[in-house]
């Protein structure tokens, strides 16, 4: 069988095709200059004051490696988090920010579930009350009384009113049972008549709230954790029976309230919306389940889809009660609400039963927007609690001056000339090919800070630029490996053309195990470091892997290329590889690599 003839010129048409569509997205990302860290171009800072008096070190402590997790949990921006004193925690984020990473930092994620009984576009049951709305302590959500929660008789009946699916209210995916997804109806409802909400709640809700509600106002819910069953069936039974007290307490609230959330997991709750949905309030149930259920939470896009959503994984009791729930409520328009420090961020219907724990929330989301909720969730709530009015929101400068900058970059091409002078003193013609790899690398990487910095929020600091120059000896050093392996084989009698492919199969392994150990340890610091050394231990191992893929796509073919030319492969004294350099009495020409 014939040899497989090596093509150079093919591997380096393929590379720089490669290094061209870099560029092209960066192009696409419209920005040619690198973000800069907190140390070299400033940014900003949020100050939260921890609100209470039983707030500890320990407390302040685990809220902020949980900020820490959040802020840093999509990209390598190199955000930092630190304490002060016994009540303040700070952040300080590279770059202009927005009130949506202000709202992440101190989002305290306290995830609940809760059944749907009213709202103020369908109001059900709440449409019978024509009590004067003069409740004492109901105007203010989560302050109501603990009510009974009458068990369900039977799987309740839907909504009394027509729904429609409003486009900026996210709902459920469902899986079937082949484990596809199938587009959930979500959001809201809104009567799609004016006969609807009017008529429709009179029919049959205005009965059970009055019969029960008045015989039993002072019940309380049980102290013990309800078991699956009972927690599905009161939650099912307070959609169609809330309780006169939770009625009165829904009339006499309006949205939006400027009022702080009293999330009590065992009393009902009366809350707005979020964001877009602030003017919609709704009387929930008690907690039928808690976050500590949620095992996951991811925002993605799915296949064949361009709209992100946010995909949920139910374990535990809450996800037996979950499956009961979506069981029941299936194909209605009943609404089960996720509810996130007291506000209702989603108010989804069930379009099919979910018994694998598993669910997707969609709807009008954008990639921040869902990252931030997934990220929150994902990372839990916070131990404690922050004043309202205790936040500061301050822009703020770079930690080094200018000079420490100018002084970096000047460094690292003052090393880049020696070396690429040391390369051309002594190997001469073949420096040039040290000179070139050196600025394609040099170009790649460059490319990949700025793609990185747009997609990743990677940012370049001071430590991040020592990274990078360290990576050029780490280069060169790949270079000098394989020209001496090429020039050991000429003194043993072979050719040029022959002592490349030979020395290159020495070279390689000695150059992957190299870049191996420096790749292990730069991820090794990045994991177990913290603070701007990150930066270091990532913008070193980018440039470990960036010199192996100039070495071997770029470095080897363009060695190869050139033996194939007399300059190189008869020993031009200017070529690096003549006899004098080499140390031997004559260059052997011929042969084939």
């Amino acid at each position: 069988m014939a040899r497989k003839t090596a093509r150079p010129g093919r591997t380096l048409v393929v590379f720089f095709i490669a290094v061209a569509i870099i560029f092209g997205l960066v192009a696409i990302g419209g920005t040619w200059k690198p973000a800069l860290g907190l140390d070299l171009k400033g940014g900003t800072r949020i100050t939260l004051t921890a609100s209470g008096n039983d707030v500890t070190k320990d407390n302040l402590n685990e809220a902020a490696d949980i900020i820490d997790q959040r802020v840093n949990a999509n990209g390598v921006s190199e955000a930092e988090v630190t304490t002060q004193g016994n009540k303040y925690i700070v952040v300080e984020v590279p770059g202009d920010t927005d009130n949506q990473l202000v709202d992440l930092v101190k989002r305290q994620a306290q995830l609940r579930f809760r059944t749907v009984a009213c709202t103020s576009q369908v109001p059900g049951p709440c449409a019978s009350d024509t009590t004067s709305p003069s409740v004492p302590g109901a105007s203010a959500p989560g302050d109501s009384a603990s009510v009974p929660v009458p068990q369900a008789s039977g799987s309740p009946s839907a909504s009394a009113s027509d729904s429609a699916s409003p486009k900026n209210r996210p709902g459920f995916f469902a899986a079937d049972k082949n484990g596809k997804k199938k587009d959930g109806k979500g959001g809201k409802n809104k009567p799609t008549s004016s006969a609807s909400p009017t008529e429709s709640p009179s029919a049959t809700p205005t009965e059970s709230p009055s019969d029960t509600a008045s015989g039993s106002p002072s019940e309380s819910p049980s102290a013990e954790p309800a078991q699956t069953d009972d927690a599905a069936k009161q939650g099912l039974a307070f959609i169609t029976d809330p309780g006169q007290d939770a009625i009165k307490a829904f009339n006499a609230y309006s949205c939006p309230s400027k009022k702080p959330v009293v999330d009590d997991p065992s009393k009902f709750l009366v809350t707005c919306g979020t964001e877009d949905d602030v003017n919609t309030k709704y009387l929930l149930s008690p907690a039928v389940i808690e976050g500590t259920d949620l095992d996951s939470a991811d925002a993605v896009v799915p296949a064949q889809q361009v709209q992100w959503i946010v995909q949920l994984t139910l374990g535990g009791d809450g996800k037996g009660v979950f499956g009961e729930l979506s069981q029941s409520m299936s194909g209605s328009d009943q609404q089960f609400a996720i509810v996130l420090d007291g506000q209702v961020i989603s108010a989804p219907t069930f379009n099919s039963p979910i018994l694998d724990g598993n669910a997707q929330i969609s709807g009008n989301f954008t990639q921040s927007s869902a990252k931030s909720l997934a990220t929150s969730l994902k990372f839990g709530a916070l131990p404690i609690s922050f004043e309202k009015d205790g936040t500061q929101v301050e822009v703020i400068g770079p930690s080094l001056a200018g000079d420490q900058l100018s002084a970096g970059l000047l460094a690292g091409l003052i090393g880049l000339l020696l070396v690429m002078l040391y390369c051309l003193v002594y190997y001469r013609g073949l420096g040039l090919v040290v000179i070139a790899s050196l600025l394609v690398a040099g170009a790649v990487t460059y490319g990949m800070v700025l793609l990185l910095g747009k997609t990743a929020g990677f940012t370049l600091t001071l430590p991040g630029i020592a990274g990078l120059i360290v990576a050029v000896g780490i280069t060169a050093d790949s270079f000098i490996v394989y020209f001496e392996r090429i020039r050991d084989e000429m003194r043993d009698g072979k050719s040029m053309r022959v002592a490349v492919e030979a020395g290159w199969k020495r070279a390689r392994n000695t150059c992957l195990a190299a870049d191996t150990v420096s790749l292990l340890a730069a991820v090794v610091l990045y994991i177990f470091a913290a603070g701007v050394v990150k930066g270091f231990a990532f913008a070193l191992g980018l440039s470990t892997i960036i010199d192996l893929a100039i070495f071997f796509w770029f470095t080897h073919p363009m060695v190869s290329l050139l033996a194939k030319y007399k300059f190189f492969n008869q020993g031009h004294k200017l070529s690096g590889l003549d006899a004098e350099s080499l140390g031997i009495d004559k260059i052997t020409v011929g042969g084939r690599a």
